[in-house]
């Protein structure tokens, strides 16, 4: 039994949201302090300083990010990089004074090389060129592990960092052009059922592989890591399972009950052709994931229809 005092920062995102639910249920967690925007702009210096130095945590979670999926990624490039770079500089700079704060960092596993062998281990980081449409995202979670790992060798934080696969679920972004490719597909085709549209535009041939990971079960794998001792500088966390974008498309088309055709259109970019990781050094500390991608998208799906 534990008593933690946890600041999860990001809060109210997709990630940051599960995160509060599942530690909120934790035997292990005192107090859960949500941060938000309103409580610190970590675009400010002197903002992440106070908010960091009032709660002083035992346990800060960086869930602030700028995200979004591959068209978002490739035309705002300049404000993925800048805007992710100057949280986590005011974020760990802020922890420096506070050596007995563990971090928890949450990258992606963008981060890896475009063309390494799969299932992608950890120790490929920085081995090669990164995929083009996300490469500014992905030298920003870059940056991250580096500073928050210079932290921990100076100054002697913990620190674990994270590197999810491609995460879907409840709070997420459903927008159009900004969203990731299981938000974007369903809420665009149920608009195009609602329609009786007859067809179905997707991006790309449907031939690139992904692992998805429901966001509850990342939230369960930090919950499950709260009181673990690491020594890797890095743990992947994914679902171990991989499916085409064709095959997705058609799961999402039964959950939504779509009667369309779905056509690919090939003129647009596929970014990388297969991306699955390993996540053998997690699991072999005691966690798996729990949720199907069929239940997930079930789950996901219903919280869509309720919220929008």
């Amino acid at each position: 039994m534990h008593n933690f005092t946890v600041l999860v920062l990001g809060s109210e995102g997709l990630v940051g949201s599960s995160i509060v639910r599942a530690l909120k249920k934790s035997p292990k967690v005192k107090k859960v302090f949500e941060a938000t925007r309103k409580d610190a702009n970590l675009f400010s210096l002197d903002e992440t300083q106070k908010l960091i130095s009032n709660i002083q945590p035992d346990i800060l979670i960086n869930a602030a990010a700028k995200v979004g999926g591959i068209y978002a990624n490739n035309t705002n490039r300049s404000s993925f990089i800048i805007d992710n770079l100057k949280i986590n500089i005011n974020v760990y700079e802020s922890c420096i004074p506070f050596p007995k704060i563990k971090i928890i960092n949450l990258g992606s596993s963008c981060i890896y090389p475009l063309n390494v062998k799969n299932p992608i281990k950890e120790e490929y980081m920085m081995t090669g060129k990164l995929e083009s449409t996300n490469s500014p995202y992905a030298m920003s979670k870059l940056a991250a592990i580096e500073i928050a790992d210079s932290i921990k060798k100076e100054f002697g934080h913990s620190v674990i960092n994270l590197m999810p696969t491609n995460l879907y679920g409840p709070n997420d972004n459903f927008s159009e052009n900004e969203s990731h490719v299981i938000p974007g597909l369903i809420s665009r085709m149920h608009k195009a059922k609602l329609k009786n549209s007859l067809t179905f535009d997707i991006w790309g041939s449907g031939k690139p592989l992904r692992e998805f990971l429901h966001v509850d079960d990342l939230s369960n794998a930090i919950e499950f890591l709260l009181d673990k001792e690491i020594d890797y500088e890095l743990l992947n966390v994914g679902s171990g399972e991989e499916v085409s974008i064709l095959k997705l498309a058609e799961l999402i088309k039964d959950v939504i009950n779509y009667q369309g055709e779905l056509v690919f259109d090939t003129t647009m970019p596929d970014g990388n052709p297969r991306k699955l990781i390993d996540s053998s050094r997690l699991n072999n500390l005691g966690w798996k994931p729990k949720i199907s991608l069929q239940d997930g998208i079930f789950n996901t799906y219903q919280w869509y229809l309720t919220n929008y």
